[in-house]
């Protein structure tokens, strides 16, 4: 389950860092990204975060399970305040997915950490 979990998320991150990377200009000013060079940097750092969690998922310890369930909530925290207080402004299309991306976030970081096996059950 733990591996599954790395997979999920890395592929999220994979694909939202390649969205990012060539994100259509239309679609960078309907979200109102004027540089679209920072589109492209961000997208470039989530596309790194993915494929480091994709090659993390071969071998799953504590520290990257860790920082796996670490970045899912940091991020789940920097998602929900702007789109629930921006909620009015944002596209109904636009607050649906970061939402979902956040729930499917904070799932994952939940699931992680139930599934890490604690030092009772790995036998030490």
């Amino acid at each position: 389950m733990l591996r599954a979990v790395y997979a999920i998320t890395g592929l999220l991150f994979v694909l939202t860092g390649l969205y990012l990377y060539f994100l259509p200009p239309g679609v960078a000013a309907l979200l109102g990204v004027a540089p679209l060079w920072l589109a492209r940097a961000s997208g470039g750092v989530v596309l790194a975060w993915g494929a480091v969690t994709l090659a993390g998922s071969a071998r799953p310890d504590t520290l990257r399970t860790g920082a796996l369930v670490g970045g899912n909530l940091l991020l789940v925290a920097a998602l929900l305040p702007p789109v629930i207080a921006q909620g009015g402004v944002l596209p109904a299309a636009l607050r649906t997915v970061l939402l979902g991306v956040a729930a499917v976030l904070a799932v994952l970081a939940v699931l992680a950490v139930v599934s890490h096996p604690s030092v009772r059950r790995r036998g030490l």
